[in-house]
């Protein structure tokens, strides 16, 4: 293990405690510092607690979708794959984007800048079909606005 994961175990530990009820909110703390969930710092925790193991931060980081183990992009691109925005033509919406990033859903450009995901529903349907993309949400989105928002964030087409 490296000393940067041992010097982060040994600070989160003493700002949480190692009891088991504390494994969300380090997973938390994690995910936020780290923007991913690294394994090897999962296991310099476990050699230093006394009541967390290294099995059961995995177990509940994987139960909870809000958690990751990969590294996510600088900017995270979620499009609406609910009832209207499906119908009003999300699947081209997505195609446009894998297409101009030259990633799948799930993965994150080789450049770290973008992570491209699809969500159940934005709860704005009548934006549809809707993107968010760090958090702000773009509306009516056309497969032609993709490459507009694509370089509003830095990305050369």
């Amino acid at each position: 293990m490296t000393p940067q994961w041992n010097d982060l175990a040994s600070e989160l530990l003493q700002r949480f405690g190692d009891e088991t009820r504390y494994a969300i909110p380090i997973l938390q703390a994690i995910q936020t510092e780290q923007g991913y969930i690294p394994i090897p710092l999962l296991e310099a925790i476990a050699s230093k607690a006394q009541h967390l193991q290294a099995n059961q931060l995995y177990g509940v980081a994987t139960f909870y979708s809000q958690f990751t183990f990969t590294p996510k992009g600088k900017h995270t691109i979620k499009v609406c794959m609910g009832t209207a925005c499906f119908v009003k033509g999300a699947q081209q919406i997505v195609d446009a984007f894998k297409s101009a990033l030259s990633i799948e859903i799930g993965e994150t450009t080789p450049d770290k800048l973008f992570t491209l995901q699809t969500v159940a529903c934005l709860g704005c349907c009548s934006l549809a079909p809707a993107v968010m993309i760090d958090g702000h949400v773009h509306g009516q989105v056309t497969q032609e606005s993709v490459a507009a928002l694509l370089k509003a964030k830095g990305f050369n087409l």
